[in-house]
This record gives structure tokens, C-alpha cells and sequence, in this order.
């Protein structure tokens, strides 16, 4: 096995940095890239081509789950190792629906994300041991799943949601996506109705709930 490219993404410089002279120190392993928020993971992952990139959750404007998901569609797809606070159930499932490799926490110690990132590379999946076993065995063998309504959202619609989560108004929504206020308002009104919540306070529930948004963000 040669050298293992990996790409930070992470919103707080000091966990990024902390990272970085970690994965430095392990043998074989190169940080090729870091990234601030999920977008910047994006535009990163496609010029670098990483084998890896390790993810935290909770980042504005595009969080880790759904940049994992986009990535996951990306060829060549890097293998993705989802960091978090919580071990947090909901959140595990989005991970390994978003096409997550890997789950870990942000309190492991440095040898489990050492078996993770070897793991992953060898084609497997790594699980943190605080991940409750049977959800991880409902998800593979496709029992006790409800059906998501979230997944019947569009990329954009979920981009809305996590924006109207963080307290942004429509004007500031429409400024960040580049659309009009008109556009905003009908994204907003079709992910209530698809959601069957119709309140903003609702909606900042329901993200924080499903790990489109984190308490800690």
C-alpha cells in the first residue's frame, strides 16, 4: 500500500491542526488539503482526488452529511470517514446513508483513528465500538428502517433547511445561494410540506434531530 492522501474537513482551525500533526505522525499517511466547510471539502476532494477525507459533521452552510453524499458520487470516490461529538444514532444512520465509510468520535483515542483509516482503505467500514451494534445491523440488513422523508428532498431543498436551521432569513439564504428571495420562498414552502412541518422552530428540530445541523454547530 502506498502513500494514503487524506483531505481535513473541519470548521475549527484547531481540531484541524490537532489532526493534522496526528495523521502526520502515522506512517504512510499524507494531509493533502483542508477545508473549513462542506463546500470548500467539495472543490478540494475533486482538485486533490484524496483516498480519504475525514469529515466532521456539524460545519455551516453544508454540513458533513450531505457533502459525504455528494462526494460519494464523485469518480474517483475517496472513502469517507465521518468525525463527530455524538454517538448520536440518527446520526450514524444519515452517515452510512450519505455513503460514509467510516464513524468516529471526536473522543477516540489516536490508535482507533489509525484502525479507521486503514480499515476503509482495505475496502471495509469502521464503526466507532460506542455505535449502538444493532443499529448498525437494522441498517445493513435493511430492518426497522423507516422510510426518510428527508431523502425525498432535493440537495437544494436540504441546503435551505440547514440555512434556515442556523437562523438565516430568506434575504440572507437567497444572498449565500445565489437565488432570488421569490425561489428561496418556494423551496421553503415545498420542504414543509414534503416534511408535513410547517414552523420554523419545527424545522430547526427536525435539523437538529437529523444531523442537519449539530447542537454544537
Amino acid at each position: 500500500m502506498g502513500t494514503i492522501r487524506v483531505l481535513l474537513a473541519d470548521d475549527h482551525r484547531l481540531v484541524r491542526a490537532g489532526l493534522r500533526a496526528l495523521l502526520q505522525s502515522l506512517e504512510g499517511v499524507q494531509v493533502v488539503a483542508e477545508a473549513g466547510n462542506g463546500y470548500e471539502a467539495l472543490q478540494l476532494a475533486q482538485q486533490h482526488q484524496p483516498d480519504i477525507v475525514i469529515m466532521d459533521i456539524g460545519m455551516e452552510g453544508l454540513n458533513g452529511l450531505e457533502a459525504a453524499a455528494r462526494i460519494a458520487k464523485s469518480t474517483p470516490a475517496p472513502r469517507v470517514i465521518i468525525l463527530s461529538m455524538h454517538a448520536n444514532e440518527e446520526y450514524v444512520r444519515r452517515s452510512l446513508q450519505a455513503g460514509a465509510a467510516g464513524y468516529l468520535l471526536k473522543g477516540a483515542e489516536p490508535a482507533e483513528l489509525e484502525l479507521a483509516i486503514h480499515a476503509v482503505m482495505r475496502g471495509e467500514s469502521y464503526l466507532t465500538p460506542a455505535v449502538s451494534k444493532q443499529v448498525v445491523q437494522d441498517y445493513l440488513q435493511g430492518s426497522g428502517v423507516k422510510p426518510d422523508p428527508l431523502q425525498d428532498l432535493t440537495p437544494r431543498q436540504r441546503e435551505v433547511l440547514q440555512l434556515i436551521a442556523e437562523g438565516n432569513s430568506t434575504k440572507e439564504i437567497a444572498h449565500k445561494l445565489n437565488l432570488s428571495i421569490k425561489t428561496v420562498e418556494t423551496h421553503r414552502g415545498e420542504l414543509m410540506n414534503r416534511l408535513d412541518i410547517h414552523d420554523v422552530a419545527g424545522l430547526v428540530r427536525y435539523a437538529i434531530r437529523t444531523g442537519i445541523v449539530t447542537p454544537d454547530s
